[in-house]
């Protein structure tokens, strides 16, 4: 194992005394949201506790894409795409992005099905998703073997770099005119007369009418901590780099126990597909009404278990005043241990499937902290009941993909500008009429 480092971004010397917003949260929506608002002229503070891209955004699979996504996302997923096509350009800077296409292989007709039957949603949206069989099927996926009946493909989805892309979008804003805060977490927001009025940091106060929380797997901790429930869980996820081979597709590739993505420097970042640890934790027990459903449904996908992180939440304050050092300036960075099983697996599923990668050799391996909702699906909205406080967060391992759309459409609802797609699926009181039922 080793630890992920994204590229450098050189933080703010100075705290600004006053501001338009802040953004709690260097992942890629809050770099994304920072440079929207940046570019709108909206004056703007990030304040990040440890690195950008330190966590989920530096260490996720790199996928870009619209296929497979819920209904709900899929608009969201289009803006982004268009967003993400443009991205190197906006910020003068390499993100990784390029337009590959995504596979998804199928073994056998149950597969076949699930697939056509998302289609019906990708033909709506006017996406050129489609499935491929026999011949057309091998030359879109040179190298496959093994008894693959099809493959769900989408031509115009892609592929960025998780360690470059946020740290070039949050570079991007500070041309733009934002803040970017490193080593600086955020403690408390401030209230006046029922509405935010300022963020209360490590390093002292920020005034500001507006807060968006981007803080990931976070989120939660964050907003208890001023009253306000967000229904949200962590989800374990481990990827490994192999080494460059040759004879491979070039686009993201997934089928039921493998995925693989090249990186710019040739070699690969892979993973076994619907593998996760879901560790318990004293949340789990707390939000176990809102997620059972969910864990139904996915029960193949998930592996409960219990170990050092029940402990670590045990001990880790719910609850801190502004004067206090806070849980965020204990821990800078969640680098979880990787599950090294899944990623052996992975690779050696890999191998049957793509025989090129037969003499491919881990050389890192990683995990991150995925931030999940009960429905999978983010919040981005206003929340709690605070005028001016805002969530970003639980992407459900979606968040690099949408991310820059996620980040434009909080950027249209602070500044109340027309949205680039319907809010209504995203809004945070939607759980509470889950409780209610």
């Amino acid at each position: 194992m080793s630890r992920i480092i994204p590229d450098a971004v050189s933080s703010t010397q100075t705290l600004p005394a006053k501001v338009d917003v802040v953004i709690i949260g260097g992942g890629i929506v809050g770099v994304s949201t920072a440079l929207e608002l940046a570019e709108r002229g909206v004056s703007v503070a990030l304040c990040e506790k440890g690195l950008i891209a330190g966590e989920q955004s530096g260490r996720n699979w790199g996928w870009v894409r619209q296929m497979g996504r819920d209904p709900s996302e899929l608009p969201l997923a289009i803006e982004s795409l268009s967003l993400w096509k443009g991205m190197n350009n906006r910020v003068g800077e390499e993100t990784g992005f390029r337009q590959t296409g995504i596979a998804y292989l199928c073994r056998n007709a149950r597969q076949e099905a699930e697939y056509e039957a998302w289609l019906v949603h990708a033909r709506n949206f006017g996406l050129d998703s489609r499935l491929l069989r026999t011949e057309e099927l091998r030359q879109h996926l040179p190298g496959v073997t093994g008894r693959f009946t099809a493959a769900l493909h989408t031509s115009t989805d892609g592929r960025a770099e998780p360690f470059k892309a946020a740290p070039a979008v949050a570079r991007g804003a500070i041309r733009a005119g934002a803040h970017v805060l490193t080593g600086c977490a955020v403690r408390a927001v401030e209230r006046s007369a029922g509405r935010v009025s300022g963020v209360i940091t490590e390093r002292g106060r920020i005034a500001c009418s507006s807060v968006i929380l981007a803080g990931g797997a976070w989120s939660r901790l964050f907003s208890g901590n001023m009253g306000i429930d967000f229904p949200q869980l962590k989800i374990l996820g481990s990827v490994a780099r192999a080494t460059a081979v040759e004879g491979v597709p070039d686009m993201p590739v997934g089928a039921d126990n493998f995925s693989f993505r090249k990186r710019l420097d040739g070699s690969f970042s892979i993973a076994m597909r619907n593998a996760n640890i879901a560790p318990i934790v004293p949340d789990s027990f707390r939000l176990f009404a809102d997620f059972v459903p969910t864990l139904i449904k996915s029960w193949r996908e998930l592996k409960l278990r219990v170990g050092n992180r029940f402990i670590q939440e045990w001990r880790t304050p719910r609850s801190w005043a502004s004067d206090e050092v806070s849980p965020f300036e204990q821990v800078r960075i969640l680098d979880p241990v990787p599950f090294e099983r899944f990623n052996r697996e992975g690779l050696a599923h890999l191998v049957k499937a793509f025989p090129a990668f037969a003499n491919s050799r881990i050389t890192q391996s990683w995990a991150g902290l995925i931030d999940v909702t009960p429905d999978a699906v983010p919040v981005i909205g206003p929340a709690g009941g605070v005028p001016g406080f805002f969530i970003a967060s639980g992407f459900s391992g979606h968040g690099f993909g949408i991310g820059p759309g996620a980040g434009k459409l909080m950027a249209d609802i602070v500044t109340g500008a027309e949205p680039c797609v319907d809010p209504a699926p995203f809004r945070f009181d939607r759980f509470k009429k889950t409780k209610a039922a």
